[in-house]
């Protein structure tokens, strides 16, 4: 790639500076792979010079951790997102009817990429392992969330949210792994496999959480 060169250096407050660096450095990350976030690398895609980028990241680790983890939080807060204060929200069976129907397409695609690049990394990289470890409590605790909810309100019928949770991420996780090679091969059983999975998890009957 050719370096389109620092140019004239614009000024910015530290937080917005060191955001915008997180932002590129995930967008490098989904689109590229991890290996690719490097502090020249976002540098050059900023067009500022690699020692600013060093100024706010001296290790190119902690780095590609905060861009694995700004990329998830973001994946994160679209398919689950926090239910509002205010409780008038959808319920926890349309969360979960909205979660399965987002994740059966292609939007979140790069994401799931990430994950498997970044768990691959994270056996060399102790950084990105605790970032990557959070990520997935993160997950959990998110996803158990709805369950309590939603067994609270009468919807499934769950002694063990947490667990259920875990299960249900598991799956999604299984057939995320054939994202690198047979993603067009979205037919039955796979693509429905993580909602059927939910499914029995919660006491729903077949096809209690999918489209319509």
């Amino acid at each position: 790639m050719t370096s389109r060169g620092p140019g004239k250096r614009v000024r910015k407050a530290p937080a917005e500076r060191r955001h915008e660096i997180v932002a590129t450095a995930a967008r490098v990350g989904l689109t590229e792979g991890l290996e690719c976030v490097t502090l020249r690398r976002v540098a050059d895609e900023l067009g500022v010079r690699p020692g600013l980028v060093g100024h706010y990241f001296p290790a190119a680790d902690a780095l590609v951790a905060e861009a694995f983890t700004g990329a998830t939080m973001a994946e994160l807060d679209g398919l689950l997102p926090e239910p509002p204060a205010e409780g008038d929200g959808p319920t926890p069976a349309g969360v979960l009817r909205r979660f399965f129907t987002l994740i059966s397409g292609t939007e979140f695609d790069d994401v799931s990429r990430l994950w498997l690049n970044a768990r691959h990394l994270s056996r060399y990289r102790p950084v990105l392992r605790e970032h990557v470890v959070a990520q997935e409590l993160l997950w959990c605790r998110r996803f158990a969330g709805v369950i309590t909810d939603g067994t609270a309100a009468g919807e499934f019928s769950c002694p063990n949210p947490w667990a259920a949770a875990a299960r249900v991420l598991v799956a999604i996780d299984g057939a995320s792994t054939y994202i690198n090679t047979s993603a067009e091969h979205r037919a039955e059983p796979i693509a429905t496999m993580p909602r059927t999975v939910a499914e029995a998890e919660l006491g729903l009957p077949a096809g209690a959480l999918g489209p319509g």
